[in-house]
């Protein structure tokens, strides 16, 4: 996105991918069919030490931008819940959609190409295991530590601190959590989950490590070691008030029974058993999560402090730009990170 906009100003732009293709991760998300914005794409859903970074990149280019652009392509697509957008066909749609783009206005594409260093004197240096590039601008679009396996690295963070800009912590984000919880994997129910004052009601699913799910995935951005959080195993529902109803009308039916009316059968036997207490609020303290190698996103980076909000520009390196995953801005689960990317790529590339 950022190349593509870059090109479109007259820019003479290379981009450089150490993976053997570009986009794998747009290749992998959402089932392969790539959940690409969501309509409901605002600053609220966006996690930073700084909450306002992100207003300026999603007000220049907005989602409705992106679904114009899909649109042109002719590239069908279908709304999920909760405003999530996913390609009908296959992801790979989009990563041709954003080459096609490029090519169109002289954006030239480099793959397996290891940058072994960054530097800068008048101009900036790239040094990579196939020869070195000279430029004017660079700009760092290499996600953050999740999913090793397709290739992450912190690799902008560390050029950045090089260069003297700040990385705020970083933890595994839109991750499982682990916890000792009943042995019932592979059952699933909607629940508001709840970790301070934030609060989402998706679906939850047991495994055998603990919780997943939408709602634990969203709410395990919120998360810090030792927290609590809890779940309302019947949302909307007051299961004193209906368990008291049902007693009344199945007087000779077991609490079981009743709880299966509402859930899973397999939860409601346990509840049953020895958690009836727990039904709109089950305290859960989690002893972590499964980590990098099954986190969608990374919440931290590069602190926004360092960095122009309008441009992405580091403030105290000129020609240095640094965008998407990369950053300390981290959206919800549904399209936002997507967006997030192209809404910075876009911001940075109308500049560089």
């Amino acid at each position: 996105m950022c190349a593509l906009r870059a090109g479109q100003r007259g820019r003479k732009v290379l981009l450089l991918d150490h993976a053997d293709k570009v986009g794998k991760k747009i290749l992998i998300s959402g089932g392969g069919r790539c959940n690409f914005t969501n309509t409901g794409t605002e600053p609220e859903a966006f996690l930073s030490a700084n909450p306002h970074f992100c207003k300026s990149a999603l007000a220049r280019f907005t989602q409705h931008d992106f679904i114009a652009l899909v649109d042109k392509y002719r590239i069908a697509w279908h709304e999920k819940t909760l405003g999530q957008l996913f390609c009908d066909g296959s992801a790979r749609q989009i990563v041709a959609m954003l080459l096609a783009e490029c090519a169109a206005v002289g954006v030239e594409v480099r793959t397996s190409h290891r940058i072994t260093s960054v530097e800068k004197s008048d101009r900036f240096t790239v040094k990579t295991d196939r020869g070195d590039v000279t430029a004017a601008s660079v700009v760092l679009a290499t996600g953050g530590l999740s999913i090793p396996k397709m290739g992450a690295t912190g690799f902008a963070h560390d050029v950045c601190r090089r260069f003297g800009l700040r990385i705020t912590q970083t933890r595994p984000a839109l991750v499982p959590l682990t916890a000792k919880v009943p042995e019932i994997s592979g059952v699933s129910l909607e629940v508001v989950a709840r970790c301070g004052k934030t609060r989402f009601r998706e679906a939850m699913l047991f495994t055998h490590r603990g919780l997943s799910g939408p709602a634990i995935l969203q709410i395990s951005s919120y998360w810090q070691p030792g927290q609590e959080i809890s779940i309302d195993l019947l949302p909307g529902l007051d299961a004193a008030q209906f368990l008291k109803e049902r007693r009344h009308a199945r007087p000779k039916a077991e609490l079981r029974t009743l709880l299966a009316e509402v859930m899973p059968q397999r939860l409601a036997d346990v509840l049953a058993a020895g958690y009836p207490s727990l039904l709109n609020d089950w305290r859960v303290t989690p002893t972590g999560t499964d980590g990098y190698a099954k986190a969608e996103v990374t919440v931290g980076g590069v602190d926004t402090d360092g960095l122009s909000s309008k441009t992405m520009e580091a403030k105290k390196v000129p020609g240095l730009y640094v965008i998407g995953e990369a950053v300390d801005v981290t959206g919800w689960l549904g399209g936002y990170n997507f967006q997030w990317a192209w809404s910075s790529g876009w911001a940075a590339g109308d500049t560089a």
